[in-house]
């Protein structure tokens, strides 16, 4: 077996082998957005690159068609990769450019970065089969296709559907302003429509006839603002309202809807404040004499991070090295930075990180902080925490002050920059992957953590399991 270093430098040879490839397909499906649910060119493009490494493919995971597994290998331990490849709406931008520009209005754009993610995570799991094959070394890799995490939460319905249940590692990334090892929790969640059913009448002539469930809305609405004095200062509420009933004012409107999301640290206190929200969307049907009917959609655990992992991922990203920007890298970000990014959002993205000082890009290594926070986001790689010791790192794609989920970030994903960002990514979760494979310890140690977070108990998915994928499916379709 070759010692530590040189399987380091192994893998690492065995991503840049691939990163061509790889940034390629990237780049395609930043070209060919897609919204939850509805990844089927991207996965058709993870699956076929997939297969032609040797993997093993399963599709349709937890009742969705845009899930899969890609598996190599045989016995243990288990590693999961996890990808991601969903877009967001109307994020259409051309790429390259510093001015608002989109390629189609009202389309979707990769305003998160999935298309980076997702190729990562897929070359971080070939070059570690590859590796594995060429070291003898005993072990199964898998990587775990995920839709919806925007909006689904994809990982939590695969979870339920015992998806993690028998891997050892999980490791994930996601493509940032900075590098570094995350040690953060995240925000759980839970999302749910709120559908309000009244009685239509002429606005005019008969008023008193009409029950009006956008009424019925507005005061739910006005509810859950008073609310909010006296909520956790660490918890979240947003609302959209998704059907106002229809355009007529000279209609009393039957039928009204919105979408409510709650966030908290922890997963039973967001379940509580979620309990509050139904209540005042009772009181709002009340009062207007509407009926409501309440459909949970998604809903996530918090993130759990594990030390023994992130230790040994830091170690990693430290031998790495940083992505290695070149002078037209930072060229581009700083003329981004001039011509569309404002000081609030400069000052906004190192706020979080002492070591961090406003520049292009960050072509350094953040310190792992002696104690963890929460992350003020959410995501689904929080429910594979609690089943299985999970590992994240960020790394540098964009240029520093880039907003999440805006063109801003649309426009730099198909750079050089974003390229280097992320074979880092893919380099660091494969080296780390191989060494809980050659050492028990470490497994051990990563194990042992993640049972003294949970107290021993078992993952319980936070999904009502009266509620399907199929539903949201139809609606992506």
């Amino acid at each position: 077996m070759l010692n530590d270093r040189l399987s380091l430098d192994e893998i690492a040879r065995r991503v840049d082998e691939r990163r061509a490839e790889y940034c390629a397909m990237s780049d395609r499906i930043w070209g060919t957005p897609e919204l939850a649910f509805g990844e089927h060119r991207s996965v058709e493009e993870q699956i076929a690159i997939l297969e032609a490494e040797g993997f093993r493919i399963t599709r349709n995971v937890g009742g969705m068609a845009t899930a899969f597994i890609a598996e190599a290998g045989q016995g243990g331990p288990v590693i999961g990769i996890l990808g991601e490849y969903d877009a967001l709406p109307d994020l259409a931008q051309e790429s390259g450019l510093t001015q608002h520009a989109p390629t189609k209005a009202g389309t979707p754009g990769h305003g998160c970065g999935h298309n980076l993610l997702g190729s990562a995570s897929a070359l971080a799991a070939a070059a570690l089969k590859s590796a594995l094959e060429s070291e003898g070394i005993a072990g199964t890799v898998r990587y775990y296709g995920c839709p919806a995490e925007e909006s689904g939460s994809g990982k939590t319905f695969m979870a339920r559907a015992g998806a993690f249940d028998d891997i050892d590692a999980a490791f994930c990334w996601h493509p940032n302003v900075i590098n570094e090892v995350s040690t953060m929790s995240s925000l759980a969640t839970v999302q749910a429509y709120f559908r309000f059913k009244g009685r239509a009448a002429h606005a005019a002539a008969s008023p008193h006839l009409g029950r009006s469930a956008l009424d019925a809305v507005e005061l739910m609405n006005i509810g859950v603002n008073y609310m909010r004095e006296h909520m956790p200062s660490d918890a979240r509420v947003h609302y959209a309202t998704t059907n106002t009933g229809g355009i007529a004012p000279n209609v009393v409107q039957a039928y009204a809807e919105v979408l409510y999301l709650v966030r908290s640290p922890l997963y039973p206190d967001a379940q509580n404040l979620f309990e509050r929200v139904k209540k005042i969307a009772e009181g709002a049907a009340l009062m207007s004499e509407t009926s409501v009917d309440v459909q949970i959609t998604d809903a996530t655990f918090n993130v759990l991070p594990n030390k023994a992992l992130q230790e040994a991922m830091y170690e990693n990203m430290k031998r790495l090295g940083p992505p290695g920007f070149d002078e037209s890298d930072h060229a581009f970000a700083r003329k981004l930075q001039k011509d569309a990014l404002t000081e609030a959002d400069l000052i906004e993205s190192v706020k979080p990180h002492v070591a961090l000082k406003i520049e292009a890009l960050h072509d350094g290594l953040l310190p792992m902080p002696e104690t963890e926070g929460v992350l003020m986001g959410s995501t689904d790689v929080g429910d594979v925490s609690w089943i299985v010791p999970t590992a994240q790192c960020h790394t540098a794609c964009f240029a520093i002050g880039t907003p999440f989920h805006t063109w801003q970030l649309v426009a730099q994903g198909k750079l050089p920059a974003a390229h280097k960002g992320l074979v880092l990514a893919a380099k660091t979760m494969a080296v780390t992957a191989a060494d809980v494979l050659r050492s028990p310890d470490l497994l051990a140690r990563a194990k042992a953590e993640l049972k003294e977070r949970t107290g021993g108990r078992a993952y319980v998915c936070p999904i009502p399991p009266e509620v399907t994928p199929e539903h949201l499916n139809a609606k992506a379709a």
